[in-house]
């Protein structure tokens, strides 16, 4: 609906006013739709448990639903969603994926990965090469039947998009396209070790799954709820030899916040690192047409997304929103509170059925090239672009004297901050949405950043005398003497309201020991790279300054003219991250404002 034909280096732009029109145009395949539902056709038959054999033996279980009315041999379009979820729950006459597509004339494979649900086999963790392989044996499986007319596509959100992902890699000719959400597209850069220190809320993600592969519902709070189980194929002595399976995984080392990502990578032991990123060449072979979705305020699915937008030549659509995890909930902070944001789950919805006909059609292999769709928080604009970065003009502000936020260098000055180890953050973040408790998925909610000055450090820029768009990665700067020889750095960047209240925008964050640039990366137009490998490992000496320079998590916003920018440094975010170092005294920090700075993407408007 809104692909640009400009040259590359240009962006189209959707803002509200433009929207009405736009709902009665009717788009290219790979265009975003705003506004409008589909027509649901079709009434969700009853659901049929089964159980494959992968190519090893071991038994998978899949619920198999189509449209009501249908015959055996009533050929029908396949969406396959691929969970460690479970597929479903004992009694339950059907899934949420075929109350989804089901009504849009498409049949419908959910099944449980091999070692959860119902499945066979053992589950050790994020995927395994047999996890992966199993996905082509479904494939296969779904493209025989008697229903099938041959062609899947391949949806989730989160894991199950990972499994969407992977399912790209395999070259399976069944697979015509994938609708992939919130991506993890690098496991360690993106969710367990974000600028190399330990996501502690993963722990809580861990002791989910667990529990599920052990037949219990819980909700990442410690305590198990009251579920009726998962769905069984066939009777309760086969679920029981599933599970009796389940218990066969071998005890994994505990992940420690201080695994480089070699030593990380090493605790598996299959040919693939678990991360869609790594399959990058595998799956722009394929040709698969994707169509992916991410979240400025969820983890890092807008860095992966943009990643994936990169390394990856498939026919390619990217939509990068306000969202959390899911897009469940849109959030612009500097748009007046309950604004509509668009698109609504309903619209967004009628782009993926727009985008797996295309897909069933043959039209989407056929589309030209890429695009990336992305929301401007503060215009309430969705904007289109073939490449990215945008080009922009990079403005640097250092960190000055007197709390200040300048384009002035502060050649002398310094300041100091003594590391807190109990000091925490705002709970519903966007680490929480991904991984954390289940319950905090719903917001990613700031609030005033004030609350947190008496124990970080904040710069505050003078009111801006006109409206500023940063649109990329910003980069940060700092210089800094450390008492320990390792530590966390956490930056956050935020808009300041003329009624003094700070709106947080984006962050980022890197280890100490990680700091040396990393020159060779594919990604260094993004900004700095780091290998985070062991060989690259650079730790601090204590009472000597060094240089760490990274990248913050991209974002778009036009912050409007009487606004102040604000960057915030601290050295720890309780309950978020593990403690750098974990042991002995905290390290106590001195910044030096010589070089302290942020470099701001601004797009010429």
């Amino acid at each position: 609906m809104i692909v640009s034909n400009r040259p590359p280096t240009e962006t189209s732009v959707l803002s509200s006013a433009k929207i009405a029109h736009a709902q009665e145009t009717h788009g290219p395949i790979f265009g975003l739709n705003l506004r409008g539902e589909t027509t649901r056709l079709h009434e969700v038959g009853s659901l049929k448990s089964v159980y494959v054999p992968a190519r090893d033996g071991v038994r998978l279980a899949l619920d198999v639903t189509r449209p009501v009315g249908d015959l055996d041999n009533t050929k029908r379009d396949t969406i396959l969603v691929m969970t460690c979820y479970w597929r479903g729950k004992n009694g339950e006459p059907s899934n949420k994926y075929a109350d989804l597509f089901v009504p849009h004339g498409y049949a419908v494979v959910v099944g449980d990965v091999r070692g959860t649900g119902a499945s066979f086999g053992e589950w050790p963790g994020h995927r395994t090469h047999d996890e992966i392989l199993d996905f082509s044996d479904v494939l296969d499986w779904i493209a025989a039947q008697p229903w099938s007319t041959g062609n899947v596509v391949g949806y989730g959100l989160s894991y199950t998009a990972n499994s969407a992902t992977w399912m790209a890699s395999l070259g399976n000719p069944a697979l015509k396209g994938v609708v992939t959400r919130f991506v993890d597209y690098s496991i360690y850069e993106d969710i367990d070790f974000p600028g190399g220190v330990r996501n502690v809320t993963q722990l809580q993600w861990d002791s989910q799954l667990k529990n599920l592969n052990h037949n219990v519902f819980s909700k990442n709070t410690g305590e198990s709820q009251p579920s009726q189980g998962i769905r069984p194929v066939g009777g309760e002595a086969e679920l029981a030899a599933a599970l009796h399976d389940h218990e066969r995984v071998p005890s994994r080392p505990p992940l420690q916040q201080s695994m480089d990502k070699d030593e990380y990578f090493g605790l598996d032991s299959s040919g693939f690192d678990w991360s869609p990123q790594t399959a990058a060449d595998r799956i722009s072979r394929s040709g698969v047409p994707i169509q992916n979705w991410g979240g400025w305020f969820d983890s890092v699915s807008a860095e992966g997304s943009i990643r994936q937008f990169l390394l990856q030549s498939n026919p390619m659509a990217v939509i990068i929103g306000p969202w959390n995890h899911g897009a469940s909930v849109a959030t612009d902070p500097l748009r007046p509170a309950g604004e509509e944001i668009v698109p609504s789950l309903a619209a967004q919805e009628a782009s993926w059925i727009r985008f797996a006909d295309a897909c069933f059609a043959g039209e989407a292999v056929g589309e030209q090239g890429k695009i990336l769709h992305y929301y401007t928080l503060g215009e309430s604009a969705w904007k289109s672009t073939r490449s990215w970065p945008i080009p922009a003009t990079r403005q640097r502000l250092y960190m000055a004297s007197g709390s200040l936020l300048s384009p002035s260098v502060d050649k002398t000055g310094f300041d100091t901050l003594q590391v807190d180890p109990e000091l925490g953050d705002v709970i519903s973040n966007r680490w929480e949405t991904n991984g954390g408790a289940l319950e905090s998925m719903d917001q990613v909610e700031y609030g005033d950043r004030r609350e947190f000055d008496a124990v970080r450090l904040a710069y505050t820029s003078e009111p801006l005398t006109r409206e500023l768009e940063v649109t990329g990665h910003p980069v940060i700067q700092l210089d800094v003497t450390s008492t320990r020889e390792d530590g966390a750095f956490f930056v956050y960047l935020e808009a300041v309201r003329p009624d003094g209240v700070s709106c947080y925008l984006t962050e980022g964050n890197l280890r100490a020991r990680h700091r040396k640039v990393w020159t060779d990366s594919p990604l260094s137009m993004l900004g700095p790279q780091h290998s985070y490998l062991k060989k690259d490992a650079k730790p601090l000496t204590p009472g000597e300054s060094a240089i760490l320079t990274f990248t913050l998590q991209p974002i778009s916003a036009l912050v409007p003219t009487g606004y102040r920018l604000r960057v915030v440094l601290a050295g720890s975010v309780k309950g978020t991250f593990a403690n750098v170092p974990d042991d002995g005294p905290p390290p106590f920090l001195t910044f030096h404002h010589a070089d302290c700075y942020i470099d701001l993407p601004i797009i010429d408007r």
